[in-house]
């Protein structure tokens, strides 16, 4: 009996210590791959600026003639938290601005850059804000640029109306057809609603994640997305690469 106890007892002190083993050979590995892609994070980001470096003083001559007219309206996607530093985002407006782009779509999912639009509209010319009328800011001197600020609840009531509308049109009356909803209804519905301005041609995204963060689905259809990364690593000659290799795609467009 006493030896059963013994046994037992020595077993169980194994199996703790294997546990703990285990645990700690986990917890090394963990941070032995969290280092190396710290280290391939930082290698790529030191790669990204050395490439900007390049483009930006014209040592990679590919990328200096732009053709503006295949981009005449461009998207920016801003994640939220990274809005709230304006100056990072007028830094950037200013990249555009003397790159040549003349109309610009800003979005994030909050609202964020549409509570400071009188700064951009001071700053750069003249502003939209979705279902309103255009309003005229002060202009400055080679710095005009048109804006739209979009965020998240504009899709979402937009969607509502649009919803409300077909429902009111085909579905109040019980004697009256009911269609199969296509997306060529989703779009008169929003046309009736006022919205109508045209889809992005390129939309550049800056943020944490690889996603339009809730860009309206509806405006995607034709756009070319490029993920940037975080807007405070955003690099001037990396905004000509990802325009210029936009210029340079064949698009082909469905019936």
């Amino acid at each position: 009996m006493l030896y059963s106890l013994i046994s037992r007892h020595s077993t169980m002190a194994l199996v703790a210590e294997s546990q703990k083993s285990g645990n700690m050979l986990l917890f090394l590995l963990w941070h032995v791959v969290h280092l190396i892609i710290s280290v391939l994070y930082i290698v790529r980001e030191i790669l990204r600026a050395i490439e900007s470096y390049l483009i930006t003083n014209g040592y990679v001559k590919t990328n200096t003639n732009l053709n503006l007219d295949r981009v005449k309206y461009l998207g920016i996607v801003v994640d939220s938290d990274e809005a709230r530093n304006t100056s990072q985002v007028i830094e950037l407006l200013e990249w555009l601005s003397a790159i040549g782009v003349k109309k610009v779509c800003l979005y994030d999912r909050e609202g964020v850059l549409k509570k400071s639009k009188e700064v951009f509209m001071e700053k750069f010319g003249s502003a939209k804000i979705p279902n309103e009328k255009l309003v005229s800011g002060p202009l400055l001197s080679k710095k005009r640029m048109d804006f739209e600020f979009v965020s998240l609840s504009d899709g979402k009531e937009l969607v509502a109306k649009a919803a409300n509308l077909l429902f009111k049109k085909y579905y109040v009356d019980a004697d009256s057809e009911k269609p199969f909803f296509t997306e060529t209804h989703l779009t008169d519905a929003l046309k009736t609603l006022g919205a109508v301005e045209p889809d992005p041609d390129l939309l550049l995204i800056y943020g944490p994640v690889r996603c339009h963060l809730g860009f309206p689905a509806w405006r995607l259809r034709y756009s070319e997305m490029v993920h940037m990364g975080p807007l405070k690593y955003k690099k001037y000659g990396l905004i000509l690469k990802a325009i210029h290799r936009f210029t340079k795609v064949k698009q082909n467009y469905g019936s």
